[in-house]
């Protein structure tokens, strides 16, 4: 038994035996390196705190800019500060820290090519909440995806479709496509096409169609209404409409519109067209009879051939 504790005793950690740590000097080292660490922890836990709230400040100082990357910064100046105040400890110690640096870094960058696509994702977040695109409550299109924005974070942005489906698209999607925001502006333009028939009144159908704009109560008068003839068609004369819109009133001014017209064109008397195809019946003695006969599945012209003449 004595000879085992003696073995014990002679067990090297480093190049310290226990039988040198258990004496005074040497416990007195290690309390005092306990104490250190301690004095390290709360000091590095204090500053971590208050780097953290400063930058909170910052964000809550800047109304213009989305708290979240202000929290997310915040957090991780935090993490920062504690990592090198965990290393301060480990060196007080007299742990080598070099190499877990080296080892820290070697397994950041594996974590960083795994998590390639979260990484990429919350980059294009910081860079969405900087640059501040869009933002929670716009009207928007991003990558064919029409809808409200509902949230923004740091990995992905929330839209709610026109039917109220929930949309979640990756933030370096949003990023790295084209951006429709519909509530950038204020106001819009709204933009019809109004056909009329070959033998109507163009003057009386413009007349009609600026006086129906301008009547509604939604219509920016201020600004010039253009109204032009557009297109020949095969049926109708068309006219180009645009008129300004405040952007809230945008989608039911344009519907209400569209029926507002038709309903004055009926009341006016300006003929709107429709589609027509002509008939030709060919007799057994070799004439062809031609009646235009109206349709609403095209406009070209069909040879149809009897099987007996028709008187």
């Amino acid at each position: 038994m004595e000879g085992l504790f003696d073995s014990v005793l002679s067990f090297q950690i480093g190049d310290t035996s226990v039988r040198d740590m258990l004496t005074m000097e040497f416990l007195i080292s290690i309390l005092g390196n306990v104490l250190a660490a301690i004095v390290i922890l709360l000091i590095g836990y204090t500053i971590a705190g208050w780097v953290k709230r400063r930058v909170r400040a910052i964000g809550g100082h800047r109304p213009e800019l989305d708290t979240t990357l202000f929290n997310f910064l915040g957090n991780l100046a935090r993490y920062v500060v504690l990592g090198f105040t965990f290393l301060f400890v480990l060196n007080t110690f007299g742990v080598q820290t070099t190499s877990l640096v080296a080892a820290i870094g070697a397994a950041g960058l594996a974590i960083g090519l795994a998590l390639q696509g979260t990484l990429s994702n919350i980059a294009a977040g910081v860079m969405i909440i900087l640059f501040r695109p869009i933002k929670e409550g716009d009207f928007v299109e991003i990558n064919g995806q029409m809808g409200t924005v509902k949230e923004i974070t740091l990995n992905f942005t929330e839209l709610a479709s026109i039917g109220n489906v929930q949309i979640i698209i990756p933030n370096s999607e949003v990023w790295g496509h084209t951006i429709v925001n519909y509530s950038v502006y204020d106001r819009r333009r709204a933009e019809w096409t109004f056909g009329v028939g070959y033998g109507a009144d163009l003057g009386k159908a413009e007349r009609v169609i600026r006086e129906t704009i301008e009547a509604d109560d939604r219509t920016d008068i201020g600004e010039d209404m253009f109204l032009q003839v557009n297109n020949w068609n095969d049926s109708s004369v068309d006219f180009l409409v645009r008129a300004w819109v405040g952007a809230d009133d945008y989608f039911a001014y344009q519907a209400d519109i569209k029926r507002k017209v038709k309903e004055a064109f009926d009341r006016e008397g300006v003929d709107i067209p429709f589609p027509t195809r002509t008939l030709f019946m060919e007799r057994n003695d070799g004439e062809t009879d031609h009646a235009p006969s109206r349709s609403t599945d095209g406009t070209r012209e069909d040879k149809v051939k009897a099987d007996e003449a028709r008187t």
